[in-house]
């Protein structure tokens, strides 16, 4: 088992590169572990809910709604306040004050000559797990609260990202195609992850919301590839191969503070901005520390597998990189025991 932060092997050697290329992470505190109420074992249920874990913090009625759905939405759950300083921290990355070692800082080249470093160009940060600031949401109290009811007690913060939804055109640059985020996790059982998912002011139709396809998480993995679209294509911006135009959608209109917690094999998506203004939400992945990694290898995640490498593989000179090694370094412990992630 490991402590909070711990690493080895070449994930440890990532993790010095990006300590190398900042000091600051040298004195940072590791993620403190917040107990909850929910004291409960990551062994799959046999009984009658499948996808939730025995507690006292959901409601019979929402166990059998995200059993059924595959998802659930929780109103209000994250302070404004809270939202309002990770605004400010995305603001400051935006402009390059803070430079998060290991964040992918997706930006949209073609308005960077209109309006420089500004929030008017990044669109997405990815894995922010090494910015203090934005890393709290993934150990806010009132989120694990709800995280341990689908992961058990030992929770590890897999997948981080502040997306920043631009207005939009014709083109679909910032549409996410139907897809499910399985196809990026070389880790199981799916039933031990879940995405929060926090809205930072109100999503709707006309901003490009989440839409859902409820009741897909009882699927398999399915084939994912670029989308046959017209126009920019964003790297690793997968959708289904074979989508079923026939299956209803939810669109998820939610306010700020709104959180929805969803299981990683429900198909789901957003549509473009139509607005003039921006659609911000900050997500993570979550997985029980239990879980464990699986190879890929005549998956149809080999693909992904091997296009996830040759990125990380360039950026940091490490050619014999391992995709475990790569969720090594962007997992971190945020309550109980790290024992196989």
């Amino acid at each position: 088992m490991e402590q909070l932060g711990k690493r080895s092997g070449p994930a440890a050697r990532l993790d010095a590169i990006l300590r190398h290329l900042s000091p600051r992470l040298g004195a940072a505190p590791a993620p403190i572990s917040v107990p909850t109420s929910a004291q409960v074992s990551a062994v799959p249920h046999t009984g009658r809910f499948r996808y939730t874990l025995d507690n006292d913090v959901l409601t019979t009625e929402q166990r059998q709604f995200y059993e059924d759905n595959g998802y659930l939405l929780i109103k209000k759950l994250v302070s404004d306040e809270d939202i309002e300083r990770f605004r400010r921290e995305f603001i400051r990355i935006c402009k390059r004050e803070v430079k998060p070692p290991g964040a992918m800082i997706m930006k949209n080249e073609a308005l960077r000559s209109q309006y420089g470093q500004s929030e008017k160009v990044v669109n997405k940060v990815q894995d922010f797990q090494e910015d203090e600031e934005l890393f709290r949401y993934c150990t806010l109290p009132e989120v694990l609260r709800y995280v341990e009811c689908f992961t058990g007690p030992n929770i590890m913060a897999m997948h981080t990202m502040l997306i920043n939804k631009l207005p939009d055109s014709d083109k679909q640059t910032f549409l996410h195609p139907m897809h499910q985020d399985l196809h990026y996790f070389p880790f199981r059982p799916a039933a031990r992850i879940v995405c929060a998912w926090t809205a930072m002011e109100r999503a709707d139709q006309d901003n490009g919301c989440l839409v859902v396809q409820p009741g897909t998480h009882k699927q398999s993995l399915k084939p994912h590839g670029y989308p046959l679209w017209e126009g920019k294509t964003n790297k690793l911006f997968h959708g289904l191969l074979d989508e079923d135009e026939k299956t209803p959608r939810v669109h998820l209109v939610m306010e700020k503070g709104d959180t929805v917690f969803f299981h990683p094999l429900l198909i789901h998506g957003s549509g473009i901005n139509k607005t003039s203004g921006f659609r911000k939400s900050i997500s993570c992945h979550f997985a029980s520390s239990e879980c464990y990694y699986i190879d890929v290898k005549n998956t149809t995640q080999e693909h992904l597998e091997k296009e996830v490498l040759e990125m990380t593989g360039k950026k940091y000179n490490l050619p014999s990189l391992e995709l475990k090694d790569v969720w090594n370094f962007r997992g971190r412990l945020v309550q109980g025991e790290r024992i196989n992630l």
